[in-house]
């Protein structure tokens, strides 16, 4: 282990559902129902009538304060000891794609761009006081891969290419944001609501393709990717695109086919069909460890340490 975060407690539980009322709660946005049923919450927010998108400012998102307040416990319990000092604070921050496409009705486009501008300030700030060696930031990916399986409507191109192109020149922007020595690493995702995805991905080809363009353009390491794997996949095709995935030495692969509902023996027939593409893989849950009860959690270290030793 070479990083924690600090589980995303308390009112961050369901991942980024708590920006939501943040919205709701702004006095030139106002909720209007989605066009249709979707996954995950069926509200959505726009500018009230007569408010230009382009003068709203989103004001404090709450990650930076929560990042901080998180980081005094992690000194804390580093400084006792119950940390080793080796070990890295991990903040990990949605895309702004992931609030807008899920909470925004429109003007998507120019929310978005504001949205950004509000969430790198927040970076800023959690990078301007946690010192740079103890610091790793990772960006979460998932509506993304909504909007390529056509889930969420696209308000930047309505082919794979375009929308592919537009999410990689995105996700660079962030990425180089996050000043070097601080390591960056993306967390691809296929959703967790209601611990199910939007889609079922087919197999890793849509998540390697995100994760090429990432290190075609960004000009700093990638220290991770976490891909995840569904817990029905245990055949080799669904590993096959990785094959065209070629990670630089410093870029490690996660692999997100530990399932508590079936153990070791299932991370066991996902680990041997992911050999026949990758030989060299960390171990993970599909999507973290978040949205379960904290009495779940030590059975799932003690499954990824099993699995460790079993694999040592």
């Amino acid at each position: 282990m070479t990083r924690i975060p600090d589980g995303e407690t308390g009112v961050r539980d369901n991942w980024v559902v708590w920006q939501l009322p943040k919205m709701q709660a702004h006095p030139d946005l106002e909720t209007v129902p989605p066009p249709s049923p979707e996954y995950g919450p069926s509200e959505r927010v726009q500018p009230k009538p007569g408010v230009d998108a382009a003068s709203i400012d989103f004001g404090a998102l709450g990650y930076a304060q929560a990042a901080l307040e998180s980081w005094q416990v992690f000194r804390q319990l580093r400084e006792d000891g119950t940390i080793p000092a080796r070990i890295r604070f991990q903040v990990s921050l949605p895309t702004p794609i992931a609030v807008i496409g899920a909470f925004v009705a429109g003007p998507q486009g120019e929310l978005e761009r504001r949205y950004e501008a509000r969430l790198l300030d927040e970076l800023a700030a959690i990078c301007a006081v946690i010192p740079a060696e103890d610091l790793a930031v990772q960006w979460d990916a998932a509506v993304e891969f909504a909007i390529f399986e056509g889930v969420f409507p696209s308000w930047f191109g309505v082919d794979y290419p375009t929308q592919l192109k537009e999410v990689g020149q995105r996700l660079v922007r962030l990425g180089a944001a996050v000043p070097e020595p601080v390591e960056v690493g993306y967390h691809l995702c296929y959703g967790d609501f209601g611990h199910r995805h939007f889609v079922e991905p087919a197999d890793t080809g849509r998540l390697a393709a995100v994760a090429g363009r990432v290190l075609a353009g960004l000009d700093r390491p990638v220290n991770w990717f976490h891909l995840p794997v569904p817990r029905s996949r245990t055949d080799a095709d669904y590993f096959k695109p990785l094959a065209d995935l070629a990670l630089p030495p410093e870029t490690d692969l996660h692999l997100g086919l530990v399932h508590a509902t079936d153990g070791r023996q299932g991370a066991l027939q996902r680990i041997e069909a992911a050999r026949g593409t990758v030989t060299e893989f960390g171990i993970a849950t599909e999507c973290g460890m978040g949205r379960r009860s904290a009495d779940q959690i030590p059975a799932l270290f003690d499954l990824h340490a099993e699995l460790a030793d079993s694999l040592a």
